[in-house]
């Protein structure tokens, strides 16, 4: 068995301070090994989300955690400087939301979007992003990828501008992808499009999945 890419120790999240806290996340423990997927199963406000969006640090900074551990790649993400956590952050660990329209920016072309991840993390050569942006389109499923660059995210599917963000969230390579409730807005058969593309990007690029449902 190899180690742990992912491994959250006793964490606990709680929102407010003093006589107002709240603990919304009791002490929750559990490993991830690379290529593999892990599911978080459980019902509306258990805490699954804000679990994930501790492992990305992006709770509000209400949120405190008073207890518990997230090592990733043998660091503790909860302990590293924000500049080195925005370096992980979208290049080593990836995230999916549950909306993507809301994730998406109404006002930017889907080129732009997903080239400005691409950019974040070191990328200069317009002509080398526009290809890998091509090149993830096409890798989502997203027919005529060159011909959606200038598109808006009104102008897709709730399926399509789901594999929008997907592309996005893997534009880097990244080692850890987090997808939450992936499937929650759309229909039934696109679903289970979103689903089996999931599983085969996974296999493909042989990734860690924390799979929120």
């Amino acid at each position: 068995m190899s180690a742990p890419l992912l491994d959250v120790r006793d964490l606990s999240i709680a929102f407010g301070a003093g006589a107002k806290e709240t603990l919304v996340v009791d002490r929750v423990s559990f490993k991830l090994e690379p290529g593999r997927t892990l599911a978080l199963v459980g019902e509306s406000g258990s805490g699954k989300s804000i679990t994930a969006l501790s492992v990305v640090r992006l709770l509000a900074p209400t949120a405190r955690h008073p207890s518990g551990e997230i090592f990733f790649d043998g660091q503790d993400l909860l302990r590293v400087r924000e500049d080195d956590m925005r370096r992980v952050r979208g290049a080593e660990v990836s995230m999916v939301f549950q909306e993507p329209m809301t994730s998406l920016n109404p006002l930017h072309t889907i080129e732009k979007q997903v080239a400005e991840i691409l950019a974040q993390h070191g990328a200069t050569d317009r002509a080398d992003m526009r290809a890998r942006v091509i090149e993830g389109l096409k890798e989502v499923g997203i027919r005529d990828p060159e011909g959606r660059l200038g598109a808006y995210p009104h102008q897709l599917s709730g399926g399509q501008r789901q594999r929008v963000m997907i592309a996005m969230a893997l534009a880097n390579c990244p080692k850890l992808f987090i997808v939450d409730e992936p499937t929650t807005a759309l229909d039934v058969t696109v679903q289970a499009q979103i689903l089996s593309l999931l599983r085969d990007l996974q296999h493909r690029r042989n990734m860690a999945m924390l799979f929120i449902t």
